[in-house]
């Protein structure tokens, strides 16, 4: 490994002990970029890698509210603006009991690499709150996206920091927090947030980007490999939007799907979950109070796994959309021992550095969280564009240009790896294409 890589592995280690997704995210970014960095001394001198992996602005703020009793509870919110050198910040809110700075520095750290990936102008940037919406009413979530938003707002705007939606903040949020922006702000900056409604700004195929993005990164592979989805059998975890869209566009090239997940347990569907009626389903599932998987499974007569994970299914490919960390070595063997070929990451993180090593290492191809899942991060910056230009593309101009992005990152992933002598590595040139756009751009601004 290089020194200058391995040096400020070691002191980001040491600056972040309690960190432990942000400090796996960074160590499996900057090894690969080992090769980058022996051929630019300049970085080691500009201080560039001590630069990229500590955010430019940390935001923390306490979020007070109250639930239908009229009871005070507090949560904490967060923002963190991570590197702006290529564009505004861009990135999701999570609302999660799980969110913390940990969680929430990997997630930005990604961002960065995966935005510009994209080749759109925007930095990477990640927040949200450790509230949890779930089983609460709508009105405590209005009341809690209205106190959150009146700290946020101080902190964004469209050319400043422009958030979306992640996990737990979905169009809904959305629109309570855009509310409250534009009460306070008394302007319509509808270019503040992304993941909007129709009504207001928000682009079509955007509940669906991600999940046609993983298929179609996932298809140019195929195609790098002289293969298609036509008669494969896939393994996915979650069943919110991500799993949803995929689940779409699978069917549509001609693959089934036989599992979804959630945390409750999996269910398991030999005949596949390709009809109208099934995918249409998913939708049901993910708007209702319950949220158990189970449902699917007493609703179509198949079988429920409580409390398992899906991946000793055997399957072709393997695609987890739920969160981080669901796949460690012991799931990845499992993976490997099904024979499979092809693994994509539809979540952020999904995998353990060991669980990607051992894949490669056995021959299975990875399509890694930054590249395959940057199809979200792709539409809502069309979204940005959309809005400043007062204009709104056909759902056929979107999912084209979506397309165009998807072949374009995998595309630019083969030649990084490719320049560096490091074969089809998807892995390492997803995080070579990505860090030398932003490399070159913090060079040319000056120590900042």
């Amino acid at each position: 490994m290089n020194a200058y890589v391995e040096r400020v592995i070691k002191e980001t280690a040491a600056k972040n002990p309690n960190e432990p997704e942000f400090l796996q995210t960074v160590t499996e970014v900057l090894t690969t970029l080992a090769p980058v960095i022996d051929k630019h001394p300049e970085y080691e001198e500009a201080a560039l890698l001590e630069r990229i992996v500590e955010p430019e602005r940390t935001i923390i703020f306490r979020v007070t509210w109250q639930d239908d009793e009229g009871k005070a509870h507090v949560n904490t919110g967060y923002r963190i603006e991570f590197n702006g050198a290529i564009g505004p910040y861009k990135g999701g809110l999570r609302f999660d009991p799980e969110v913390n700075l940990s969680v929430l520095k990997f997630l930005g750290f990604e961002q960065i690499f995966k935005n510009s990936l994209t080749t759109l102008p925007i930095g990477g940037g990640k927040g949200g709150s450790d509230f949890d919406p779930h089983g609460r009413s709508d009105a405590e979530i209005m009341r809690f996206c209205q106190a959150f938003m009146t700290e946020l707002q101080r902190h964004i705007g469209p050319n400043t920091d422009v958030p979306a939606g992640d996990k737990g903040v979905g169009g809904r949020e959305i629109g309570y927090m855009f509310g409250q922006y534009r009460r306070i702000r008394n302007s319509y900056d509808n270019g503040v947030l992304t993941g909007k409604g129709l009504t207001y700004g928000g682009s079509l195929i955007r509940p669906e980007a991600t999940g046609f993005g993983v298929l179609y990164y996932a298809n140019e592979v195929m195609k790098h490999e002289h293969d298609s989805f036509e008669g494969k059998t896939f393994v996915l975890s979650g069943y919110g939007n991500v799993t949803w869209g995929a689940i779409t566009k699978i069917t549509e090239f001609g693959g089934k799907v036989v599992t979804i997940s959630g945390k409750h347990g999996y269910v398991y569907d030999p005949d596949g979950i390709n009809t109208p009626e099934k995918i249409a389903y998913l939708l049901k599932l993910r708007a209702s109070k319950e949220r158990n998987v189970k449902m699917y499974a007493d609703e179509f007569g198949c079988q429920f796994f409580p409390g398992e994970k899906p991946w000793g299914v055997k399957a072709d490919v393997y695609i987890p959309c739920a969160t981080q960390n669901e796949i460690g070595i012991e799931e990845a063997k499992k993976i490997v021992a099904n024979g499979a070929k092809y693994y994509f990451e539809g979540a952020n993180m999904p995998a353990s550095n060991e669980a990607v090593a051992y894949f490669q290492k056995n021959g299975v191809i990875v399509g890694p969280a930054k590249a395959a899942n940057a199809g979200g991060v792709a539409v809502s910056a069309l979204e940005m564009s959309q809005n400043s230009m007062r204009y709104s593309w056909s759902r056929e101009e979107v999912d084209a240009k979506l397309k165009d992005i998807m072949k374009n990152i995998h595309d630019n992933s083969v030649a990084a790896a490719e320049r560096y002598g490091l074969g089809y590595d998807l892995v390492a040139g997803a995080n070579i294409a990505g860090f030398e756009k932003v490399a070159e751009a913090m060079l040319a601004q000056g120590l900042f």
